[in-house]
């Protein structure tokens, strides 16, 4: 079925910068929940604190905006709960590569079905334009005294040495590619991400309008294979993983690619690992009886703590 998204209204789109990088991904994920034909009683974005993170109130699916760097462990709890849902995350790279980068590598390791669309903008936008942990080193953003005096953390290699079995970067001006990419990341079993190069025209105009995006990034190189053919086969995966990564390393800022830049369809999600455990889903276990009492019975509890 196809799914029921609202419009944005001129309203809606004031809480955003005018030409801000949102405004096309909102677009994008909503033209990505049709395209992979989800429910949205059955879907549910999880966001975290920042200009993104205002992303859920504007699509006609389950939201739930939480707390700073803790969208992930959020979404993994709703996708543990009910298996049966869609869950998806919008989350700034401040948000999730700087507070919340524990839990961006943890994931990895679970490999939970959901989804992180993170918008990067180099910037935390909504607290004025600090640097984040992916604007590179030696670039001045609008809000900086000096040019920033960091490295760049790659979140895309990273993510792959990490654990992610899709890994992708699209850019915030060109909707319909991003929501190609979004939905095949959807589709896919398993964790993935999509790192949005997200425009911020307030706190760092120079380096991410849609005119920069166009002259500094390129489709991957011709003959790029970044899908694995046979997830069973060790060598193939770490073929691919090398390849990704290679790729990335020697990438240089100014001129990065976009596209899907690593999928194994690896059937070993952590979903499937609690129910080979005889874990059941917190959704499906009976908490009351018709009468609404209490199904547990707590007493042999209470009497082992007895002195």
């Amino acid at each position: 079925m196809a799914t029921d998204v609202k419009g944005l209204t001129s309203n809606e789109f004031n809480d955003w910068c005018p030409g801000c990088g949102d405004a096309g991904i909102v677009l994008a994920v909503k033209n990505a929940i049709m395209k992979a034909n989800l429910n949205p009683n059955k879907t549910v974005i999880v966001s975290g604190i920042g200009c993104s993170s205002k992303l859920p109130h504007f699509v006609n699916v389950n939201g739930v905006h939480t707390l700073h760097g803790r969208a992930i462990p959020f979404a993994e709890g709703i996708k543990m709960a009910n298996p049966d849902l869609n869950v998806l995350i919008d989350s700034g790279d401040g948000d999730t590569y700087g507070i919340g980068v524990g839990h961006f590598i943890s994931a990895g390791r679970r490999n939970n079905d959901i989804k992180l669309f993170i918008h990067d903008n180099g910037v935390y936008s909504l607290t004025k334009g600090q640097a984040s942990p992916t604007l590179p080193e030696g670039r001045k953003t609008k809000s900086l005294p000096e040019p920033n005096i960091n490295g760049a953390l790659n979140p895309l290699s990273l993510a792959i040495m990490s654990g992610y079995n899709f890994v992708a970067r699209a850019q915030s001006y060109k909707v319909n590619e991003l929501s190609d990419i979004m939905t095949k990341a959807i589709q896919h079993k398993g964790l993935a991400l999509v790192d949005i190069l997200q425009g911020c025209p307030t706190y760092n105009p120079e380096f991410t309008s849609a005119a920069w995006f166009n002259a500094h990034t390129k489709p991957l190189p011709d003959g790029y294979d970044g899908v694995v053919k046979d997830p069973s086969n060790r060598e193939e995966v770490n073929q691919k993983k090398l390849q990704a990564i290679n790729l990335l390393l020697n990438e240089d800022p100014d001129n990065m690619h976009v596209g899907i830049f690593f999928q194994n369809e690896d059937p070993d999600i952590f979903e499937s690992r609690l129910q080979k455990r005889g874990m059941v889903p917190p959704l499906t276990q009976k908490i009351a009886d018709d009468k609404g009492r209490p199904a547990t019975d707590i007493q042999p509890v209470l009497e082992s703590l007895k002195i």
